[in-house]
């Protein structure tokens, strides 16, 4: 009996180290499994959303439109400081009224956007203000340098022009655009900003 006993015991306890192994073996897999899962849903929630990526880049030439229009109509009439916030305030009321106009859409449809897409259009936007930051920060630059506040305006014009041809040319290599269809992509975005600035001589001869 006490034989049967030992034998049992010594069959019971390879038993039971068999099964911790195999249950530390499913805990292990299923971790792993669950790992993989949180990573791949990190990795696509990391991973940038292309209509996103689009409208950012339509707002930032946007943006750099607004920006050269104000610095082309009251460029030279302007001191810095007041130029400087004629730039953003345009800008941010260009930037508000888009998503108003998006919610007056929505509206019409008969339903509102909830706040945290409202919150995420804002940021998608924000473009339109931010793009004039590059420029702004030229027109200070040259008035530091002692240039005066029509020419440090016409200065930051030209930083706008050349960040539309950027732009253009970004947008037709990502198109796969070659030749001169891409020559008349980068064109087409400086053609904009020299506008601008015919605009600005312009309105300075009429002055």
């Amino acid at each position: 009996m006490g034989m049967a006993n030992r034998h049992q015991r010594a069959d019971f306890f390879p038993a039971v180290v068999r099964g911790v192994d195999r249950t530390v073996a499913m805990n292990s897999q299923i971790g792993a499994t669950m790992a993989s899962a949180e990573s791949t849903a990190s990795s696509g929630a990391r991973e940038p959303d292309p209509h996103s990526r689009l409208v950012r880049t339509a707002s930032g030439i946007y943006g750099l439109i607004v920006a050269g229009s104000v610095l082309a109509s009251v460029g030279a009439h302007l001191s810095t400081g007041p130029l400087v916030v004629a730039v953003f305030v345009t800008t941010m009321v260009y930037w508000l009224s888009e998503q108003y106009a998006e919610l007056v859409e929505h509206a019409s449809a008969g339903h509102l956007p909830t706040w945290s897409h409202a919150r995420e259009a804002l940021r998608r936007e924000w473009p339109v203000v931010s793009a004039s930051y590059i420029p702004v920060a030229t027109l200070l630059v040259a008035r530091l340098f002692g240039a005066t506040p029509s020419t440090a305006a016409l200065i930051a014009l030209f930083v706008i022009v050349v960040m539309l041809i950027v732009y253009g040319w970004s947008a037709g290599r990502a198109s796969g655009l070659h030749g001169f269809k891409l020559l008349g992509m980068t064109l087409a975005g400086g053609g904009l900003g020299l506008l601008m600035i015919l605009l600005k001589v312009s309105l300075a001869h009429f002055h």
